[in-house]
């Protein structure tokens, strides 16, 4: 390119390699290169022209997805046949068995087809960069765990919790394919399947338009003759239906019933998971590189002054609160009425939410101070240690006396879902600080982030496990036979997955306590194969016989409490 020229100008010798248009990202095709003896000039606002070696080839109109730079380039080729199928599989995989009113083992198949493509693609076109054994065995493991929270919509028929599990899956299987292991690679993981959809549209528009050019014109032909067979069929049909009932019965036996809110709930799951499947092609392809891999720049640390002081502080706060903590935890219930003047399920209800939010809040404060605390001398990296380690242990005894105070609670009021999903979170928390320990061996811990994340998921499986809404039933009708105290008010309003505990109550609180769920079950009619759900198929079979009241005994059930 010459200086003097006022214009930019490209040019291309016989020696250069192909190379993208000025302006496109990796992903964009090649120009092939000019023929020999052929130099190209392109300038602004004029056709390209050439000398020495006739005229230009023509260069075909490009269709390029953006670059996301050296972190995302994504694949460098046009999408392959294979993404196209795998994607339609996947999509009529989801129109036919996945249901949006109930949980159901349809959710799980088409995860589980989906999975199964995407793994296809992936093999049989390869990576363009191959991640690392573990990273490949944690991708494996997040895929796991996402087919396994897809698996509570078959399993269990509470509602609130295949609200949890469901976006939990979503989030497991972005990390399956984009990786990572820092938090903002976790999160930019997460972000980068709806941005993939947005990349791969012109991706595989490109790989259709080169199906279509190999389609041949027999091809064309045949599904051409596919489409007038039907359509005259259907018009001789109906003429023949109109004209003969005897006919018209069959057709109506043969042909399913057509709804139209069926029909759009096909055509939704369709194309939602058309493009889901098209992106999780795009990044399992090239997946993204968030973590970094290069040294971090020179930051300003704090001083150990600067941090000690106040984790210092907090260190001799906390013990204190420990130290009282101990006499309550091995008082007994005789110390908490004489020293505070409350019952002990009151004391236990005031304090389990602030302990909450102290362990929340400290968690947070590690990680600050292990950012921003200065380490380069021993001696800061040994009062790290041991200010962070002292305050992780003495949060894990806060932790014991909050899950104690939940458990007082429990004993005195009953089991209930919230109750449940506290107490759950605040052990995944007490699990968070171990960890934290165990990180703070080395001061230096890739694994954390990640590994925080999938305790996370495995702590939601174990609530699924467990069946929280038949356990919670099941604890407070033991409760009322030990104590003739129980709350059918909000027992009532749990969901079919509770009927084998609720069917051991006497016969009028049992009428109170399956009601609703009768109703529930009855409107919902039987499920179809794809709705298939073990909850509700147990308590049909518990309920079987049982008729709904013909007038609603909602005032009378809901003032059956016998509580404390």
């Amino acid at each position: 390119m010459s200086d003097n020229n006022p214009h930019p100008v490209a040019v291309w010798e016989p020696t250069d390699p192909p190379r993208p248009p000025a302006g496109l990202g990796a992903g964009g095709p090649a120009v092939a290169a000019a023929p020999e003896g052929l130099v190209v000039t392109v300038e602004p606002g004029a056709p390209p022209t050439a000398t020495g070696g006739g005229p230009v080839p023509p260069v075909p109109p490009v269709v390029a997805y953006p670059s996301f730079g050296p972190q995302w380039p994504g694949p460098g080729r046009t999408a392959p046949a294979g993404v196209l199928v795998a994607s339609l599989v996947t999509a009529v995989a989801a129109a036919a068995g996945m249901g949006w009113d109930r949980p159901g083992v349809g959710w799980f198949v088409t995860g589980l087809v989906g999975a199964i493509a995407v793994t296809a693609v992936a093999l049989s076109q390869g990576q363009d960069e191959r991640p690392a054994p573990g990273e490949r065995v944690m991708r494996v493991v997040w895929a796991v765990l996402a087919l396994g929270l897809l698996s509570a919509g078959g399993l269990r028929a509470a509602g609130w919790l295949f609200a949890l599990c469901l976006p939990t899956a979503v989030i497991c299987g972005a990390l399956a394919l984009a990786g990572g292991r820092s938090l903002r690679a976790l999160v930019m993981g997460v972000l980068s399947v709806p941005i993939a959809v947005f990349r791969a549209l012109p991706w595989a528009s490109r790989g259709l338009a080169g199906v279509r050019g190999r389609t041949t014109s027999s091809g064309l032909r045949v599904a051409a003759a596919v489409i007038v067979s039907l359509v005259l069929v259907l018009i001789f049909g109906a003429l023949f239906a109109g004209a003969d009932k005897v006919f018209a019965s069959v057709v109506d036996k043969i042909l399913p019933t057509v709804d139209a809110n069926a029909v759009a709930r096909w055509i939704w799951n369709f194309v939602l998971l058309f493009l889901g499947t098209l992106a999780a092609c795009f990044l399992a392809l090239r997946p993204p590189t968030f973590d970094p891999t290069s040294a971090k720049a020179e930051r300003r640390t704090l001083s150990r002054l600067e941090w000690g002081l106040p984790v210092g502080a907090l260190v001799l706060l906390f013990g204190a609160f420990v130290a009282v903590q101990a006499t309550v935890l091995f008082g007994g219930r005789e110390h908490v009425l004489r020293t505070a003047g409350l019952t002990y399920a009151e004391y236990a209800r005031q304090g389990f939410w602030q302990l909450l939010a102290v362990t929340v809040l400290t968690l947070f404060l590690i990680a600050a101070a292990v950012g921003l605390a200065g380490r380069k001398t021993v001696e800061d990296r040994i009062w790290l240690r041991t200010l962070l380690g002292l305050l992780a242990v003495l949060t894990l005894v806060i932790v014991a006396s909050a899950l104690s105070r939940m458990l007082a609670y429990e004993q005195a009021y009953g089991y209930s879902r919230l109750r449940l999903l506290v107490s759950v979170c605040e052990g995944w928390l007490g699990l968070v600080f171990v960890l934290v320990l165990a990180a703070g061996v080395r001061l230096r811990a890739p694994w954390l982030p990640r590994t925080i994340a999938a305790t996370a998921a495995v702590a939601l499986l174990g609530i699924v496990a467990v069946n929280p809404d038949l356990l919670i039933a099941r604890q407070n009708v033991a409760r009322y036979e030990e104590t003739g105290k129980i709350d059918i008010g909000y027992l009532r309003d749990l969901s079919a997955d509770a009927v084998p505990a609720l069917d051991r109550l006497p016969s009028d609180l049992r009428e109170c306590a399956v009601e609703l769920i009768a109703q529930d079950l009855e409107d919902m009619g039987p499920d179809e194969l794809y709705e298939w759900n073990l909850g509700r198929t147990v308590a049909r079979r518990a309920l079987d016989g049982y008729e709904p009241p013909r007038f609603s005994s909602e005032a009378k059930c809901y003032g059956m409490y016998t509580g404390p």
